[in-house]
């Protein structure tokens, strides 16, 4: 058997946790025959996709409209690193020339287990029938209730669209073992079923829990949707923080977030929201307008100080107003906008809406039985 040195997806999850930058460049194994998708994500432009959170410490004490916008690119980030993952992985299996349906397997150089790999064709899953559908599993592991399973990838070749569906936990236990029973699901499609060129849904449930003293905005789950039509990518979605508290006690929030950016260009608009991670709604005018960073901030403020002053109150509504704009370098400012050059990304927000908040902190992940 032939040793496959498969991408260390704890770098990335524990990175992301803790608020550190990481890397996320793919591994490859050339140009091959194979059946396998050659692309399975969509580029979001740096200008809304960013470490810049992972880099600077998070004090509750200081939050305001910059911090939250902020922190949005990179949850943003977050999401798509989970899908450049996906693509890394399917990358370095593409070593073993799968050009038809088989059965393989080999030993991971990193955690010295042996992985089984099976190719199907025409397997079925979430209500279609798919090209070829393949199953990577722990071999020691099949015996368990989840079957060992590491990775599931279920794919059309034209027009291209398939569904991947990963736990790290079985992909490297020597690495991974921390991440548990954490799952990550993308959708990606160039069918146009959204009116886009090419799209892409990340879906990220069950992250192990750290101490809310450490990283109170520590995420557990997250959805968002990623679509590009020409130059324009849209993102909106949730990200599901059980710890998170601004002033009062009140804990556990959703950022809900609606983004879109010109691709070449550095420049982004998004609007946020702070619902509450148990709210049962839907729609922007709730998610967006009623919880609003400025409205939450705002009840925050006069929570805690009910007779506090204008200028108290100002220094924390720094910056809450939507949209906020973005650049290459990051957050620039919200509310007016810098240039003419960002009229078409804040243009297509008011068509943009975040997912139920209630949906994503309760998500699960299953791999097809």
């Amino acid at each position: 058997m032939k040793k496959l040195n498969l991408f260390s997806i704890v770098v990335f999850f524990v990175s992301a946790l803790f608020f550190t930058a990481c890397d996320t460049d793919p591994i490859g194994g050339g140009e091959t025959d194979t059946i396998l998708p050659e692309k399975f994500s969509v580029d979001i432009p740096d200008a809304i996709s960013q470490d810049v959170s992972a880099r600077k410490s998070v004090a509750v004490d200081t939050m305001n409209g910059n911090e939250v916008y902020s922190h949005l690119t990179f949850f943003i980030r977050v999401g798509e690193s989970a899908a450049e993952i996906v693509e890394s992985i399917i990358w370095s299996i593409r070593v073993y020339d799968i050009d038809r349906i088989k059965t393989l397997s080999f030993v991971s150089e990193e955690d010295g287990r042996i992985k089984n790999v099976v190719v199907v064709e025409a397997p079925e899953f979430d209500g279609r029938t798919w090209d070829y559908g393949l199953t990577l599993t722990d071999a020691d592991s099949e015996g368990n209730e989840d079957g060992g399973k590491g990775m599931q990838i279920f794919w059309n070749g034209q027009p291209r669209a398939g569904i991947a569906i990963l736990k790290p936990y079985n992909i490297n236990r020597r690495d991974d073992a921390q991440l548990g029973e954490a799952m990550f699901r993308l959708d990606y499609s160039e069918e146009g079923e959204f009116g886009y060129d090419a799209h892409m849904i990340v879906a990220i449930a069950d992250l192990p829990g750290i101490e809310p003293l450490l990283e109170p905005f520590a995420m557990n789950a997250m959805k968002m949707f990623v679509g590009k039509k020409g130059g324009i990518v849209d993102v909106y979605g949730n990200s599901s923080h059980p710890n998170a508290k601004l002033l009062t006690t009140t804990t556990g929030y959703n950022w809900a977030f609606v983004a879109s950016a010109e691709v070449g260009r550095d420049v982004a608009a998004a609007e946020v929201g702070l619902p509450l991670s148990t709210l049962d709604a839907t729609g922007r005018e709730v998610l967006l307008g009623k919880y609003s960073i400025k409205n939450v901030f705002t009840n925050e403020v006069l929570t805690v100080w009910p007779n506090a002053n204008q200028e108290l109150i100002d220094a924390w509504l720094t910056n809450t107003e939507a949209p906020g704009y973005f650049n290459g370098s990051g957050f620039v400012q919200g509310g007016t906008m810098p240039g003419e050059e960002y009229e078409e990304v804040a243009s297509r927000l008011p068509g943009l809406s975040p997912y139920n908040p209630k949906s994503i902190a309760e998500l699960e992940i299953a791999f097809n039985e």
